[in-house]
């Protein structure tokens, strides 16, 4: 690259920090870009329905539709569709399937995790990775370490566990 696209590539990433974090809440926006939060199309208190694509880190309130990136993070009201990428965080609820190599859903989950980790709060579905935990379940889970912490068929145990 010359100097001369560095610095534009520069200024360019300048001026989309400094108008995404100044930017109020507003309606649902069909796409987010993002290198790393701030450095967005929008800010983090904006909720995506369409595609969100984050190369290093996503954040934003929730994503509702395909969220791929290195890290996504949605922070709260309900995420629905499919999240792929190294980790994925939902401090709030999703229902679809969150296929990352770690899987995190602090609130309701519904749906498929495949991971080699996966956490929900509140599991309605279906876990497939090397260490599955729910705090509560309706589903099965298939993995090495199985751990239903409440009501499960097992507290912990390999291989398959299930609560119903």
């Amino acid at each position: 690259m010359s100097k001369k696209s560095i610095t534009r590539t520069a200024i360019t990433l300048f001026f989309i920090s400094i108008f995404s974090i100044s930017a109020p809440a507003e309606e649902p926006k069909p796409i987010q870009l993002s290198i790393f939060n701030p450095i967005q199309l929008y800010s983090e208190d904006t909720d995506i329905k369409g595609v969100r694509l984050s190369l290093l880190y996503g954040k934003n309130k929730s994503v509702t539709g395909l969220d791929l990136g290195f890290v996504n993070h949605n922070t709260s009201g309900l995420s629905k569709g499919f999240q792929h990428g190294f980790v994925g965080i939902v401090e709030e609820d999703f229902v679809g399937f969150q296929n990352n190599f770690i899987n995190s859903t602090k609130g309701n989950f519904e749906g498929f995790q495949w991971g080699l980790v996966n956490h929900a709060h509140n599991m309605n579905g279906f876990q497939l990775g090397l260490v599955n935990y729910a705090g509560t379940m309706k589903g099965l889970q298939i993995g090495l370490v199985n751990v239903i912490k409440q009501n499960g068929q097992f507290p912990v145990f390999p291989i398959v566990n299930w609560s119903f």
